[in-house]
């Protein structure tokens, strides 16, 4: 153990104390772990669309003062008692979402949704007592989605690291932990194109560029973007998007452009964007007998999915995905080693690094739509 163990840490972290307020770097307290819980250095971390979406707290129980963060890497300070599948030392990325091996979800090998460790987007606790590791100014600091990575320590359910390859760059394999392997996954695990298919993917943020790269890891001939917004689509084509569509550039339904250009429909879609209007269109852009449809985007909460029943009898399927069906304990790892092993590309994915100091800059990156990942580097 590290001479760190069983006392309370003092570190930065960026604290969000309101609702869409610039982040502020304070010096926190961070307890030591407790059962089944494992404090982890965090090095690396990046800024997803999620932490800004709850950092802006418009559509969701505002839950402050905060630490976000929720993609990251880091190394293992010190672990809680019942803590025997990670020891100080390993590298891990700390995952929203879990896998306590335990429930019928995780013996499963269909499901991920674990029932103790899923994502809980209100809950700032720890599950084993309800309370927060995080203190600063005598105040309880709330934890995010049980990662908290925007701190130079943070303590994390051990169901929820993927312990992974101590020679993978934590700079690099950081965004594996979230919207890459969401994007990626929703392809490879369960739309499965064939190779020589044709996939359409909606919405050409990262985690729709993922589901490209999902697509040209199977063999996919054509893979079309669908965006509203064209300054995407040069930067696509790295990702092996070959077509594009702009649904404001036409006067009919996407659906039906789609079909018109892929002789009656693709072979499979991936919806990124959350937009009700368009899943239906990824539904029903599909080509009968086989088309499948994948839906990975999150919709607002009073959304509405419309169809004919007549498109599920023609033989569309319509499936949804979350975190891309990876297992974090079991699969995440495994991830890494196709970057390892130059099977995935994830430098492409990383436009802008900052200096935790200027984490603020970050949010500004993503607020006008500038690059897909910014990585904030803890050591700045």
């Amino acid at each position: 153990m590290s001479s760190t163990a069983g006392q309370v840490i003092k570190c930065r972290a960026a604290v969000a104390w309101e609702a869409g307020k610039p982040l502020v770097i304070e010096e926190v307290e961070v307890a030591p772990p407790k059962a089944m819980e494992v404090r982890v250095r965090i090095l690396f971390t990046s800024l997803c669309h999620t932490d800004v979406y709850f950092w802006e707290a418009k559509g969701q129980t505002p839950v402050f003062p905060r630490i976000f963060g929720h993609e990251a890497g880091g190394i293992v300070e010190s672990v809680g008692e019942g803590v025997t599948d990670v020891a100080p030392g390993d590298h891990v990325l700390p995952v929203f979402t879990g896998e306590c091996k335990e429930c019928p979800h995780c013996k499963s090998e269909e499901s991920n949704m674990c029932d103790l460790l899923r994502i809980n987007t209100d809950r700032g606790v720890m599950l084993s007592d309800g309370q927060s590791r995080f203190s600063a100014k005598g105040k309880p600091i709330y934890h995010f989605l049980g990662t908290s990575t925007f701190s130079e320590y943070t303590v994390v359910h051990v169901g929820c690291l993927a312990k992974i390859n101590p020679s993978a760059p934590l700079d690099k394999v950081c965004v594996v932990s979230c919207g890459i392997s969401t994007g990626y996954g929703a392809t490879v695990n369960v739309a499965k194109p064939r190779k020589g298919s044709t996939v359409a993917v909606f919405g050409l943020g990262a985690v729709g560029l993922a589901a490209a790269e999902g697509a040209r890891a199977s063999g996919a001939s054509r893979i079309i973007g669908i965006d509203l917004n064209p300054s995407r689509f040069e930067a696509a084509k790295k990702f092996g998007v070959t077509e594009f569509v702009n649904p404001a550039d036409h006067d009919k339904p996407v659906q039906e452009v789609l079909a018109e250009m892929t002789n009656g429909g693709v072979d499979r879609s991936i919806e990124c964007t959350g937009n009700i209007k368009a899943m239906i269109s990824a539904f029903e852009c599909v080509h009968d007998g086989w088309g499948v449809a994948v839906l990975v985007g999150v919709p607002s909460k009073d959304a509405e999915f419309k169809t004919h029943p007549g498109n599920f009898l023609n033989e569309r399927t319509l499936k949804g995905t979350f975190y891309g069906n990876y297992k974090p304990r079991t699969d995440i790892p495994g991830v890494v080693e196709k970057y390892m092993n130059k099977e995935l590309e994830l430098d492409k994915f990383i436009t802008h690094s900052v200096p935790f100091s200027e984490i603020n800059k970050a949010f500004e990156y993503m607020l006008k739509g500038e690059g897909l990942r910014c990585i904030i580097r803890m050591d700045g």
